[in-house]
């Protein structure tokens, strides 16, 4: 499991070019199949245009991309590339191009194309997403602020707190600094402290 960058949230950008309008939709997916459903579902809402060009890059490295009717390189390719450049992974970008009857040219499209994903990029932002350790440590009402403050300030994300007879956070923390985080737990709260264990997955930082 290895660290990596993915967009924030899914967003849409839309520009025009010579009267032929481009609409991109980016998505985070974390599979081929997600990817696939992704663009199925883009082109069926946007039946009526002519192209619907898309391109995907996978955090394990695979990535695909189509020109859907497009000159062959002038816009699979390039949005495959804005991904690339900006080092994002489990995302997927679909670009619905309506024709504006001007012919835009091979260097023309390329461009249109870079841009329309690029914006779209740019909406959706981007994020850290890391292998993390996620924990949970059930503690006196006498020892939850103190807890609080030392989770946040480890650098861990509270994902939950409960407050019942005692004190539950369920938190997270990158797994590499899960060694270091255990020790400086412990010499905090003399020990009182043992979070479980639960799971180890991906979360955005």
């Amino acid at each position: 499991m290895k660290e990596y960058k993915t967009i924030r949230q899914a967003a849409e950008a839309e520009h025009t070019v010579q009267r032929s309008k481009f609409i991109a939709h980016i998505q985070r997916v974390e599979s081929r199949e997600e990817a696939e459903q992704f663009i199925a579902a883009v082109k069926k809402e946007y039946w009526d245009a002519r192209h619907n060009v898309y391109a995907y890059v996978l955090k394990g490295g695979e990535s695909r991309c189509s020109d859907d009717g497009e000159p062959s390189g002038t816009s699979g390719m390039p949005t495959l590339d804005v991904l690339l450049k900006q080092g994002v992974s489990d995302v997927c970008v679909v670009t619905t191009r309506y024709f504006g009857g001007i012919l835009l040219g091979t260097g023309g499209l390329v461009r249109a194309y870079s841009k329309a994903a690029a914006l779209a990029l740019e909406k959706a932002g981007s994020v850290q997403v890391a292998p993390c350790a996620v924990l949970e440590a059930v503690v006196s009402y006498a020892l939850a602020d103190k807890l609080q403050r030392f989770l946040k300030e480890s650098g861990c994300v509270i994902e939950q707190t409960d407050y019942a007879e005692n004190v539950r956070f369920l938190f997270y923390l990158r797994e590499s600094e899960r060694t270091v985080f255990g020790a400086k737990l412990t010499d905090a709260f003399q020990g009182e402290i043992k979070p479980d264990f639960i799971k180890n997955e991906y979360k955005a930082l």
